[in-house]
């Protein structure tokens, strides 16, 4: 941790790193990686798991030195941290974060016991001028965004729980007030709530930040720069998270253009060289051309991973209601948790739980899971309903030293090896992925076959606690369309106000040891947490809002399935259009289609297949341009 002060905010305050070269394990994280970061600058490292975000941070702070390479940073720059291990022992969390301030410490440690009168005015300047009286309430005021009333400030920090611990460590951090301040998914530990203060406080924080997020509405609405961490190599792009999906789409549409026109050109090549090499008239050209072949690059597409799939199987139709609550109440033991709670859940619902950690939704989702009955009041359930129930604990029970395939074998005994194979499929480990250690995946792979053992046999209705924990932004967009497109009921608790948007059309508040319908929109409850007037009304308003949401999700789902279909034609034709020019500019190479066609035939055959793909690629962005809209 670093030591607090007003941030200096460095004219100069720049990160410069040039051919950063990183190996672990034999394996080369970082490749000659460059970059300029400008000061002031908030930026977004971002990249899929396991692209090295967190060792180029490590990098930064200096933790690890690179193999190769050089970063620069401003001398006297106070770069902060969060250390590995939560605080713990008998502190209380507002000692804790006001320990952050070493130099106040050391400074109101010394008066205490100083005699000379010289350096006692210098010791109590000092205080003034570093605002050291005003430290308790700016202290505790980092902590009440970040889930602790006053009561929890004074308890000792090894009552709480790691997550909560970490909570700490971020509230020391912010309080230090570094110029450079590195976070790594900060919003992991924190609720929705505490999430909305953070990237509030991030807005207006005065120094420089370097963020590793995965949080789409952080990304857009804190940083102005994005980091992208890709194949060992960073590309810096201006703006927030849709702008950089924005550019990189552009990016890859270029790339896809140039890999077809080197493809043209190196056909023309290769049949220059078979129809001239054996002549002694051109042999000398044709030895000139098949050196240019040789030291043509091959033009690498935009990294892709076929395993990024999510897939709920649909179950069968049931009957409304599937679950409805009378006055129920729910606990542990002798001591109700949430009372008097009144709800219906019906076979089409879309349900967000809404409320800081600790007021009961995790408790009220066990009880929709039948793990926990009623203690009192009413609760009826289908009696054919199956659920399936998410949380990270599943994640982290898996046995590190099997399979997937011998994990879902045993969970779905008695079933014929293909449909194992097929329910594997459904989330990407097919082939040889199905039979990798568990040891071996990434957090998000173990997230994604924990969300596969719980959806074996297809469940009427899915809750999901926290499922965005371990997944990059992409996974968690695939996330988001799979259920859209599942047709069974889904209740989700997420700090992502993104996944909420697009997958849920109610929202149900638990607070105040109940939980009840939000009448308002995600936005009305951002602008409740953050103390904002609410833009909404209540009441018919509400409803009227949760169908509308219903229908724009209803209708972005289908859209994305439209622009799906587009993309796979448009690749379709492209192939369709190469194979053409190959048999253009290289017979020996057409397929036996295209080989007994005449080169008038194939001229007119590449023009038709051109003007069906052009006009697919104009519905293609007028469908992209609805989709953002919708979306």
């Amino acid at each position: 941790m670093v030591f607090s002060r007003a941030c200096a905010c460095y004219g100069r305050a720049m990160l410069n790193f040039s051919n950063l070269t990183v190996r672990l394990g034999g394996r080369t994280i970082l490749d000659r990686v460059s970059a300029a970061l400008p000061p002031k600058s908030k930026v977004g490292l971002i990249g899929r798991n396991g692209a090295g975000k967190s060792t180029l941070m490590k990098v930064m702070i200096g933790q690890l030195e690179p193999d190769d390479g050089e970063m620069d940073k401003p001398k006297g720059l106070r770069v902060g941290y969060i250390a590995q291990e939560a605080p713990s022992g008998t502190t209380t969390p507002i000692e804790a974060v006001l320990a952050a301030d070493a130099e106040r410490a050391a400074l109101l440690a010394e008066a205490e016991t100083v005699e000379d009168p010289d350096r006692m005015g210098d010791i109590y300047e000092r205080l003034d001028a570093i605002d050291a009286y005003t430290a308790p309430s700016r202290a505790s005021t980092i902590l009440v965004g970040l889930g602790f009333d006053e009561e929890m400030q004074g308890r000792p920090l090894d009552g709480y729980s790691g997550g909560w611990k970490m909570r700490v460590a971020l509230a020391s951090l912010l309080f230090s007030n570094p110029d450079l301040l590195l976070l790594d998914e900060p919003s992991n530990h924190l609720d929705l709530e505490a999430t909305l203060w953070l990237e509030n406080f991030l807005q207006d924080y005065p120094g420089m930040i370097v963020v590793i997020s995965h949080e789409r509405d952080l990304l857009n609405n804190v940083v102005d720069h994005i980091l992208h961490l890709e194949g060992g190599k960073t590309t810096l792009y201006a703006g927030g998270y849709d702008s950089f999906e924005r550019q990189r789409a552009e990016r890859a549409a270029q790339l896809a253009a140039a890999r077809a026109n080197q493809d043209v050109q190196r056909a023309k090549l290769q049949d220059y060289i078979a129809r001239n090499s054996a002549r002694a008239s051109t042999a000398k050209q044709a030895q000139s051309r098949q050196k240019m072949l040789a030291k043509m690059q091959p033009i690498a597409a935009l990294a892709e991973d076929p395993s990024l799939s999510f897939d709920f199987p649909d179950p069968e139709e049931l009957r409304p209601p599937l679950i409805t609550l009378d006055l129920a109440s729910v606990g542990y033991g002798d001591t109700p948790i949430l009372q008097r709670l009144n709800l219906r859940i019906d076979p089409d619902d879309r349900l967000a739980l809404l409320g800081r950690n600790g007021n009961g939704k995790t408790t009220l989702a066990r009880l929709l899971a039948a793990q926990l009955k009623p203690m009192d009041g009413a609760m009826a359930s289908s009696g054919k309903m199956r659920v399936g129930y998410f949380t990270q604990y599943q994640v982290e029970e898996l046995d590190r030293d099997d399979t997937p395939l011998e994990h879902m074998t045993r969970i779905m005994k008695g079933m014929t090896p293909a449909a194992v194979r097929a329910q594997l499929g459904r989330f990407g480990f097919s082939g040889d992925r199905a039979t990798q250690k568990v040891g071996k995946l990434s957090g998000g792979e173990r997230a994604r076959l924990a969300l596969a053992l719980i959806t074996r046999d297809a469940p009427h209705m899915l809750i999901l606690d926290e499922p965005t924990n371990h997944l990059d932004v992409d996974a968690r967009e695939a996330l988001v369309q799979a259920l859209n497109g599942y047709k069974g009921t889904v209740v989700i608790v997420s700090h992502d106000r993104h996944m909420i948007e697009l997958t849920a059309d109610r929202l149900v508040l638990v607070d105040g040891g109940t939980a009840k319908e939000f009448a308002g929109s995600l936005e009305d409850y951002t602008d409740l947490i953050l103390g904002k007037a609410p833009k909404s009304e209540g009441g018919k308003g509400a409803k009227k809002d949760k169908k509308a949401a219903a229908q724009a999700r209803d209708k972005a789902q289908a859209l994305r399935s439209t622009v799906k279909a587009m993309e796979q034609k448009i690749a379709t034709l492209g192939q369709r259009l190469s194979e053409i020019d190959r048999a253009l500019f290289d017979p020996k190479t057409a397929t036996p289609a295209d080989s007994k066609r005449t080169t008038t035939e194939l001229m007119k055959l590449r023009a038709d297949v051109a003007k069906e793909r052009d006009a697919i690629e104009a519905e293609w962005l007028e469908a992209s341009e609805a989709l953002e809209q919708a979306a």
